[in-house]
């Protein structure tokens, strides 16, 4: 229980940086390089993967070192595409209903192009615990 509970702290760590990581490059897709956020933010989650798949071989589980790395990368990336399929289902729905729900607000309807920002934090927490479990299951050694 104890390695547990370390391993979600250090899974919550690189979450965090690869969230930053994830964030941010998505956000300077589509404000300074006028990209759809729907674009960036896949753009944005496939570069955080990469250096999550990273960060999560070498600190966070115990993965087998005997085992087939280009294996071993392409479950990754294949659990990573189905993350990215929840974090898109995630953003073209939740950015739909927030803009939505903003601009039927007078207060609020300046703030509607904003709305992707927030519905990513959301789509974030859902696919790290998704991630959590598939990685925990198919990429840590048994």
């Amino acid at each position: 229980m104890k390695k547990l509970f370390a391993q979600i702290i250090k899974f919550g760590a690189v979450g965090f940086l690869c969230f930053f990581i994830d964030y941010f490059i998505m956000i300077g897709l589509t404000e300074l390089a006028g990209i759809p956020s729907l674009i960036s933010s896949g753009c944005s989650y496939t570069i955080s993967t990469i250096v999550n798949y990273i960060l999560s071989v070498t600190v966070v589980f115990d993965a087998d070192k005997e085992a087939n790395k280009i294996v071993q990368f392409v479950v990754f990336v294949v659990l990573s595409l189905i993350g990215l399929g929840i974090n898109q289902l995630c953003m073209w729905g939740g950015t739909s209903w927030l803009e939505n729900l903003m601009e039927q607000s007078q207060a609020l309807a300046a703030y509607s192009r904003y709305a992707y920002m927030v519905v990513k934090i959301f789509a974030t927490a859902v696919v790290m615990v998704y991630n959590f479990i598939t990685r925990k299951i198919f990429i840590e050694k048994h």
